[in-house]
Order: structure tokens, then sequence, then C-alpha cells
């Protein structure tokens, strides 16, 4: 249910506000602040949404996640227009259930997802989602970081969630296709300050409406790298040259530990694909530089789902990036937490925090 513009006011109600400007200032703030406000059932309005951004206020990536919310929680909803600098999100109960998702662009699938499984961990039935749009874009994580790194990362949480790809979409066509699954789930406190042994990498490299030799180039530089420094190295080439809107390259890495730590690369224009292969490796060598049991951007994301365990977690991530203070900020809003943060803030820390549970 839908309220029309100017029909509720947060002076009627017990309403958190938050700040959209915060911090990163970017989409991250109102995801999480739509997906907390489900958990919680705490209405949530959200003002001064991107104002840092070249195109301010709500864009259709972003207009998608808020819906999808509302859809999960039968929430009533202002200002949930593109261009929208405000959203009053209130919700109703926690749904579950099937629909699909058509972001219409580009825009990230994995950013979507980051705003509903939260959410749609705590619904009283499982969610099954499709949503079109981009699954390997620019400035989000790739959905093979989603499914081969963060997934398992949450699983030892006790999270039961599946992302299954059906097809890749690139900027700036997108048409890519996935299928969310959530299944109702307690999450359980986790401790896991440094990494273990790591003895495998894998990995997979793809080429989309590209020459063949694209996905091998960028396949071989990125095993040349790793076998250098003496790991045992395996990467899955997927390579296609029909039913996509258009081309595309990249490649995701990730260690057989646990924790999982992940890393990533994007072909574009004019980058060589020796260049992304070995981006990918060296940016996965710095994660593991740091002997942390997290990479940076599952310590993003992570945060959240620390503060809903029932008990005392206790990680290592390798940097506490701006999303992921932000993303602190943001929880102790919604929840009676505070994280404790140990370390150097531009470096490796150990994030701590009891969980209140839901």
């Amino acid at each position: 249910m839908l309220f029309k513009e100017g029909c509720v006011t947060s002076e009627r109600m017990d309403i958190i506000k938050i700040d959209g400007s915060h911090g990163e200032g970017g989409g991250s703030i109102l995801r999480y602040a739509l997906s907390m406000s489900v958990i919680t059932m705490k209405p949530v309005e959200v003002f001064n949404i991107r104002v840092k951004r070249k195109k301010p206020g709500l864009r259709p990536q972003h207009l998608n996640a808020v819906r999808a919310l509302a859809r999960l929680s039968n929430a009533k909803v202002e200002g949930d227009y593109v261009g929208s600098k405000r959203l009053l999100f209130i919700p109703q109960s926690r749904e579950g259930g099937s629909f699909e998702i058509d972001i219409g662009t580009a825009g990230s699938i994995s950013l979507i997802i980051q705003a509903i499984l939260p959410a749609a961990i705590f619904s009283d039935k499982e969610a099954r989602i499709k949503i079109r749009g981009g699954t390997d874009v620019p400035m989000s994580p790739p959905i093979d970081y989603m499914r081969e790194v963060f997934l398992p990362n949450i699983a030892m949480m006790g999270v039961k969630a599946e992302i299954e790809l059906i097809r890749r979409g690139h900027y700036p066509k997108g048409g890519g296709l996935v299928e969310l699954r959530v299944w109702p789930s307690k999450l359980e406190p986790i401790v896991y300050t440094e990494r273990g042994e790591i003895k495998e990498v894998k990995g997979r490299a793809h080429a989309v409406k590209l020459p063949l030799h694209v996905v091998k180039r960028i396949a071989n530089s990125a095993k040349d790298v790793l076998m250098k420094k003496g790991l045992s190295v395996h990467i899955e080439e997927e390579w296609s040259k029909d039913s996509h809107l258009g081309p595309g390259a990249g490649i995701t890495l990730w260690t057989t530990s646990s924790p999982t730590i992940g890393s990533d690369d994007l072909g574009e224009r004019g980058k060589p694909s020796e260049r992304v292969g070995e981006n990918a490796a060296v940016k996965l060598l710095s994660e593991l530089d740091t002997g942390m049991a997290f990479d940076n951007h599952s310590g993003d994301m992570i945060i959240p789902y620390l503060a809903l365990a029932d008990g005392k977690s206790k990680v290592g991530i390798s940097k506490l990036t701006l999303h992921a203070k932000s993303n602190i900020w943001l929880v102790e809003k919604f929840l009676p937490v505070k994280y404790k943060v140990e370390g150097n803030l531009n470096g490796p820390v150990v994030v701590e925090v009891t969980g209140t549970g839901v």
C-alpha cells in the first residue's frame, strides 16, 4: 500500500529519522535503513537522499529496492519516485513471498540483494525473487562475489539463501537475470578475527560477446600472479557469444578458506584483458596480506548481521571502509547495540558487538 505524496507526516508518529547525506552519503544508507526498518518494524524517514551525487535523489535502482522492501513488508510509502530526496517508509508485517523486479537499466542486482537479503531472512515465509538488471557493473560487487564469497560467509551465521545466475548483464544495457531465494533463519554470533591457512584460490573469469581469447587472457594473467606466490589456483572460464544485450568481461577470485576472502575486476573498453586478471589477483593478495578473516567488501555488508545475531560476535576486517562506518552508525539508530572497533581506522580492524537477535 502506497501513500500519496503529502498524506503522511513524520510528526504524527514515532519515526526514526536518517540523514541520507551522512558519511559516504550514497544509496547504501537508504538500502540498509529500509532493511533495518523491515526487520525491526520501526518506521523510518530518510532525507537528503544521495544529495552529494551528480544525480541526487532516488534513481531507478534505488526505487526498485524501495518497492521490493515495501512488498516484503506490506509497507506504506511516501516519496517513492525517481529524483525524490525524502522517503517515508512504514512497514506493516514481514511477508516473504515470490515476485519479480525489473530495474529497467544496468543498475546493480547485487545492491538490490544487499537491501533485500537481511529483511528476507526474518520474513515469516520463504522469499523467492527474480531480479533483472546488471550482474557485473562498476561500483558494486559482481554477482559472483555475492554468491561465492558473501553467501558462504553469512551462511556461517545460519543464513539460508541461494543466488542463481540465469543470465549476465553488463553496463550499459543490463539484461541480466538472477533469482534470489531466502528462507527464514535465526542468526548465530561468530568469532573470526584472523584468516586461516589459504590452500587454494578459485575463480571465475567470464566474457560475453567478445572473442574467446579475452576470457583466457584474463584467467591466465590472474593465475600467473597468484601461482608466483605459491598458491594453488583453479579458475573457471565462462564464455558466451549469444543471447546477451551487450559485451562484457570480468573475473572474481575467492579462497577456499572459511571465512572466504574475495576480489574482482571488470573489463572495459581500452583496458587490456591481462590487466583485468592481474588487478583482481593483486587485490586478493593485498587482502591476504592483512591476515584478517574478512575482506573489506564482506566487512561492509556483514555489519548489520552481527547486530542481528543472538550473542557476541567478533570479526577481523581488512579495512573499515566509509560504507562500513556508515552502516555502524545506521544500525545503532535502530538497535540497542554499540559496536566496538579496535585497530587502525584506515587499516585492519577488529569489530565486536553483542547482537540483540530478532
